[in-house]
């Protein structure tokens, strides 16, 4: 593994730098990054101690900064070092730009005021956290997502996932000789998704999770022959509910939610044209 050094420089928080980096990076196997953050910039001393570090670890730059005087301050000091930087979201805000015909405000962390959208999430997460594991049945009607697997396909992360994107989540356990909670029949507004995986997978996921746990793992929790059996159940129940299904075995979390995202925003036109 080939390693070297990524300085993120932001005015904000840096975690649009952050994702746009990693997002980058996956493309390029046997390289890992040493990320180094300089984040809230706001001042010309803030920035002297952030070209301090990284002539001390010479590196890959990326920028998001909107004040011009930092930026050039930065430019200038990498051009100095003999430095690449890159300024992420300039092709972006120049798109914008011409297909609004505006200019932007150039005010640093814009996305993330506390406006309605921020308090959207924040109730999200709330009613996601509350509705994890099927704690909760009551008035899954207010959902937005409704996620139902076997134990161990990822639904809570998944559900936490697209709570950040501000959708409310509930999650249900298909448990063997359990039945559904009623409240799921009859349901209209929430989209009902069923999440899947390969039987050797999920013995895997939960043999390593019986073993942290120091419990003993020869038991139907993790025996291949029950795991077979419980998600053929399962998917049988998923088509004679006619919910769409998704495979989680080659996906990542961020692939899972963006699938079921996709599959939302199809409902939502939907319901639109009704």
């Amino acid at each position: 593994m080939q390693r070297f050094h990524l300085h993120l420089v932001s005015d904000a928080t840096g975690e649009t730098l952050s994702s746009v980096a990693k997002a980058a990076l996956a493309q390029f196997e046997g390289f890992d990054a040493m990320e180094h953050m300089h984040a809230m910039l706001r001042s010309t001393k803030q920035m002297e101690l952030a070209l301090a570090a990284i002539q001390r670890t010479p590196g890959l730059v990326l920028y998001t900064l909107v004040d011009r005087e930092l930026r050039t301050q930065l430019e200038e000091g990498c051009r100095a070092l003999g430095m690449l930087s890159i300024a992420v979201l300039d092709p972006v805000m120049d798109a914008f730009g011409r297909f609004l015909g505006a200019e932007g405000s150039g005010r640093p962390g814009q996305q993330h005021e506390m406006n309605a959208e921020y308090f959207g999430r924040i109730e999200a997460m709330g009613f996601t956290m509350a509705h994890d594991d099927g704690l909760r049945t009551d008035d899954l009607h207010q959902a937005d997502i409704i996620l139902l697997g076997v134990s161990r396909t990822s639904k809570t992360p998944t559900g936490i996932y697209l709570a950040n994107r501000g959708l409310k989540v509930a999650n249900i356990p298909i448990v063997p000789g359990v039945s559904l909670p009623e409240e799921l029949d009859g349901l209209k507004r929430p989209l009902i998704v069923a999440l899947t995986v390969s039987p050797d997978r999920l013995v895997h996921i939960r043999r390593t999770r019986m073993r942290a746990l120091s419990e003993p793992e020869d038991t139907a929790y993790a025996d291949p022959e029950a795991v077979t059996e419980e998600i053929t159940a399962a998917r049988r129940l998923y088509l004679k509910r006619g919910w769409p299904i998704i495979d989680v075995t080659r996906r990542s979390i961020e692939e899972t939610a963006a699938a079921i995202y996709s599959l939302y925003q199809r409902r939502q036109e939907e319901l639109d044209r009704e």
